[in-house]
């Protein structure tokens, strides 16, 4: 499983999140401790928005711990919204194009979680994606394959619908193929003007995700785990939820695919 963290409100360097708190991205990618896996050191990634409609991205396969190049971009770079990731790989191989976040046009996206059975679904997935999106998928994870059929659902006009049938679509192969758990996930992703966020699983055991405002940033992040020692002012996203995530507040939403699959037979 993977740690991330996304941010949006006034510009702040990306250190902010990314390695200057206790509890930072940099920190949970060597020792986490809200997940199966207390090592993240599959790579990681950050995407963040500027003066133009495209994130910018940079990924890499080394730890975030050891990577000086993470540290001094983070330390220069200013932004009021984007998303940072390490990973720890549930079968992919480590590689740039597997590293999180993934961009087609202005969208971003990054994922924490993971489908059952996706090695044998493989190839059926990846058929799914329209040819219009297919140049898009670099890598071979099941995270970039939601975040494409998401699109193709029509992410633009309806976000929120457009996440809960690409969901469907991959839990309602998962459980053909009988391999559970069918699908865990927490994911985050954004235009450069909006910023999502879904917390889902199909059994118990949904990852964990957490928001906060800072009043002295006045901006709000959203994290798999909270990002100091005192969690006391961090709130829970619950299970079975779709976020959109302002500065402001947040607007939660049921997120239930399968039921809205099945209402629509």
């Amino acid at each position: 499983m993977c740690r991330w963290a996304a941010y949006i409100g006034e510009p702040i360097f990306l250190e902010d999140i990314v390695s200057a708190p206790g509890r930072s991205l940099t920190v949970q990618s060597l020792a986490a401790r809200e997940c199966k896996s207390g090592t993240n050191g599959d790579g990681f990634g950050v995407a963040w928005y500027g003066e133009r409609p495209e994130p910018g991205l940079f990924r890499d396969v080394l730890p975030a711990w050891s990577d000086p190049n993470l540290k001094s971009l983070a330390q220069q770079v200013r932004s009021g919204l984007f998303l940072a990731h390490v990973r720890a790989s549930t079968g992919t191989a480590t590689s740039r194009n597997n590293c999180h976040p993934f961009a087609c046009g202005r969208w971003s996206f990054m994922h924490n979680g993971q489908m059952g059975g996706y090695d044998r679904l493989r190839r059926r997935i990846d058929m799914l994606i329209p040819d219009e999106l297919y140049e898009c998928r670099k890598g071979a994870t099941d995270s970039e394959a939601l975040f494409l059929l998401a699109l193709a659902e029509g992410m633009e006009a309806d976000p929120y619908g457009a996440m809960l049938r690409a969901t469907a679509r991959l839990e309602g192969l998962a459980r053909e193929a009988g391999v559970a758990p069918f699908m865990r996930l927490t994911a985050a992703f954004s235009d450069g003007e909006r910023l999502f966020a879904v917390r889902y699983a199909s059994d118990d055991e949904a990852p964990t995700l957490y928001h906060r405002f800072s009043r002295s940033r006045r901006g709000r992040a959203v994290v798999s785990e909270p990002l100091d020692a005192d969690e006391g002012d961090w709130e829970a996203i619950p299970p079975g939820h779709f976020a959109e995530i302002t500065a402001e507040g947040v607007r939660l939403r049921p997120f239930a695919p399968m039921e809205t699959a099945a209402s629509a037979a």
